[in-house]
């Protein structure tokens, strides 16, 4: 059976809105659960985001997702930790601990893990790319205005419109999956 409306346990307004307009192309409404979630320490985003499903107490279709930016010279820093990174140490922090660096190769991971009842199963997405040298553009939110992928032309995620950045966002990749699944439910 195929779900028209589902729920996403988020605080977060820029994830919601991403998540709601990749949902919209599929017909699926994106509801919103303003939920503080658990999150366990773990480097695996798929992990994280199964266990703060696992621990919702909830009997609609719901859906949470995790996801990080993993520096590879770094071993994968902030990953899980993004968060944290961006209200402790935000992008400068990012930006000086790689300035002398010439290996900026990054990845932008995604876990969406969704719940209906019985059925519980969770869509990954990715995007490479690496680490500016200096902030571009004000669009996005989080690490866009210093994370440029390989698919680009050299732009940041800050400097594309929304719509651009759907095209091709970790994000965007893992709710086309949940989206596409859903949809060849019978």
């Amino acid at each position: 059976m195929r779900r028209n409306k589902i729920w996403m346990g988020t605080s977060s307004d820029h994830k919601f809105a991403e998540a709601r307009e990749v949902m919209k192309e599929y017909g699926i409404k994106l509801e919103r659960l303003n939920i503080d979630r658990v999150e366990i320490q773990a480097d695996d985003p798929e992990l994280i985001a199964e266990y703060s499903l696992k621990v919702l107490d909830i009997e609609v279709p719901i859906l949470i997702e995790d996801a990080g930016l993993y520096i590879d010279k770094y071993f994968g820093f902030p990953g899980p930790y993004s968060s944290y990174a961006l209200r402790t140490i935000d992008n400068e922090g990012i930006l000086k601990l790689m300035e002398c660096d010439e290996d900026r190769s990054a990845r932008y991971l995604s876990a969406v893990a969704y719940r209906d009842g019985e059925i519980s199963i969770t869509f990954t997405g990715e995007v490479t790319g690496r680490i500016a040298y200096e902030k571009k553009g004000t669009g996005g939110f989080g690490y866009d205005p210093i994370f440029i992928p390989d698919e680009e032309d050299g732009r940041t995620f800050g400097e594309m419109s929304p719509e651009e950045k759907a095209g091709i966002s970790h994000r965007a990749r893992a709710f086309r999956k949940l989206a596409e699944w859903l949809k060849n439910r019978n």
